[in-house]
């Protein structure tokens, strides 16, 4: 792998990082309901997820996965729900209002673990991510040439430029957090965050069937 070819990769892999995505709004739904600690916590779920997903791209594995059809179909199915899942909930929130009431109380039931788990599930089961990955990565590797650790440097560039997008995104919502904290904004951003959760879920339905 050359620098250039690795230059030319690189400004792929941007372009398709800044693109809004399921990603994204589970971080921001996290970070306006936990915090930093809630958002940061997504996050490196979202990473290992994502890691995950390279490595198997790059091991050959996904290919395995995407052309069984019934485990990516079940995969797909997966990720329909529980992006729908999660939009519903910051739809109900965004209904509700009610933040001050139930601030403390969700701090107390919601873990560490579940938010970290919120993260990883719903890029896991994001099967669009697997094809992401199968469809650019071989553009960039020679079947002659290329080693396995070339594949694995291009796989793990997506998920630790993902991550450092998604830290900016999260150091932006920290610093305005007293302007976000407002219940009118609150609830705007809840309900956008919840409708584009429930379209990302609707659509990967949609494309299963």
């Amino acid at each position: 792998m050359t620098w250039s070819g690795y230059g030319s990769y690189l400004v792929i892999v941007v372009l398709i990082v800044l693109a809004p995505g399921p990603d994204t709004m589970v971080m921001l739904k996290n970070a306006l309901s936990g915090g930093a600690r809630g958002g940061l916590l997504a996050t490196a779920g979202i990473f290992a997820g994502n890691a995950a997903q390279g490595t198997a791209a790059a091991l050959g594995l996904g290919v395995v996965i995407a052309r069984s059809q019934p485990v990516f179909l079940t995969l797909k199915w997966l990720g329909a729900a529980y992006l729908l899942y999660l939009g519903f909930q910051a739809l109900r929130g965004a209904w509700r209002g009610n933040y001050d009431a139930v601030a403390d109380t969700q701090r107390k039931r919601t873990s560490g673990f579940r938010r970290w788990r919120e993260g990883f599930l719903s890029n896991i089961t994001n099967p669009k991510v697997l094809v992401l990955y199968l469809s650019v990565l071989p553009q960039f590797l020679d079947p002659v040439r290329t080693t396995t650790w070339d594949a694995l440097v291009l796989a793990y560039t997506v998920a630790v430029l993902g991550t450092i997008w998604l830290l900016v995104l999260l150091f932006f919502v920290h610093r305005v957090r007293a302007w976000l904290s407002r219940r009118k904004v609150r609830r705007a951003l809840d309900g956008v965050t919840g409708t584009a959760l429930v379209g990302f879920g609707a659509a990967l339905a949609l494309e299963s069937s």
